[in-house]
């Protein structure tokens, strides 16, 4: 776990304690998240997620923007309980009053996709591709079938793939 990441979470609970005059119990941190998320709160685990690629590629926002709005997630669940809004008043009232960040709901970090191989099956139908994922073409070696919703004929795989 990068020392960054583990230091700027516990300086945002510090924060938050100075402001509410409480303690808040710590969070587990991981750095075990992909895709398009920048960071996850789990609330009933008390439980911070964070993707690393995202946090590689856009350290200083990711520190001072991502970190808060997740642990303000967290603060905002020991503070007010369950009833409120993920992005609501009281979690935007820790987003301006305790880190003094606006209360911004997603990120704007370009993301990476990664490729993908698509196994090109077609039917008699003119200009018919129709690209399948690994799963989709492993189920037809397994016996399923797919019909074109056209001409109603089963579709045979061409032997060609792509990458997208």
């Amino acid at each position: 776990m990068p020392e960054q990441l583990n230091t700027r979470v516990e300086d945002c609970f510090l924060l938050a304690e100075s402001f509410f005059k409480r303690p808040f119990k710590r969070p587990v941190v991981s750095l075990k998240l992909r895709g398009q998320k920048a960071g996850v709160a789990h609330l009933y685990e008390n439980l911070l997620r964070f993707n690393p690629q995202l946090y590689r590629e856009n350290t200083e926002d990711f520190l001072k923007q991502t970190v808060a709005h997740e642990v303000a997630h967290l603060i905002a669940h020991q503070l007010f309980g369950e009833r409120i809004q993920p992005h609501g008043e009281e979690w935007q009232l820790i987003m301006r009053g305790v880190y003094e960040l606006p209360p911004n709901r997603c990120h704007t970090y370009a993301i990476k996709r990664r490729s993908v191989t698509r196994y090109i099956y077609r039917c008699p139908c003119a200009e018919s591709d129709f690209p399948f994922s690994a799963q989709r073409h492993k189920l037809v070696a397994q016996g399923r079938r797919y019909l074109c919703r056209r001409c109603r004929h089963t579709l045979v795989y061409s032997g060609e793939t792509r990458v997208e």
